[in-house]
């Protein structure tokens, strides 16, 4: 074949729109096949949480009407790091009949996430078993608080390099 007459151009082309149609199906199949991640705020996936956005709102504002929740851990380390938390009535009176599920995570990595339920109930604080962290550097440590029929997420941030604390 002789393509010094400019008979190139539209093998050139042809081809360049062949790879780009490929890559193209290529991309939607490597989509498809990753999983969906939990939301890193509700516990669940992102379309349940979209989907479902102006009831959790609902109970947020319904739980904090009547309760309140304080993160109350120390300093998150690497290695036995105790998870606590108060809730109290509006009246700063101690709730005791609360159900905490804890899951702490790294922010968009689940790997590491490890899932914290039945608290121990002492003198006004919820305090889970000492847990070992994999990883150095950020967590997530995310509470859904039940008491009787309100149910409430509660989500802090932290770092074991630093001791600030952000709830959000």
């Amino acid at each position: 074949m002789n393509f010094s007459n400019g008979r190139i151009w539209p093998y050139t082309i042809a081809t360049m729109i062949v790879m780009v149609f490929g890559l193209c199906v290529h991309t939607v199949y490597l989509a498809s096949q990753m999983p969906v991640q939990k939301s890193d705020i509700y516990m669940t996936t992102y379309q349940d949480a979209d989907k479902n956005a102006n009831q959790i709102i609902e109970a947020r504002i319904a739980f904090n009407k009547k309760y309140k929740i304080e993160y109350v851990s120390d300093r998150i380390t690497q290695k036995g790091f105790v998870v606590k938390y108060k809730i109290t009535d509006t009246d700063s009176n101690p709730v005791s009949d609360a159900k905490i599920k804890v899951i702490v995570t790294r922010p968009s990595e689940h790997k590491y996430d490890k899932e914290l339920e039945n608290p121990t109930y002492k003198d006004g604080v919820y305090s889970f078993e000492a847990i070992d962290l994999p990883a150095k550097g950020r967590w997530n440590i995310m509470a859904k608080v039940s008491v009787g029929d309100l149910d409430r997420f509660y989500n802090v941030k932290t770092d074991t390099r630093n001791t600030k604390v952000i709830p959000y």
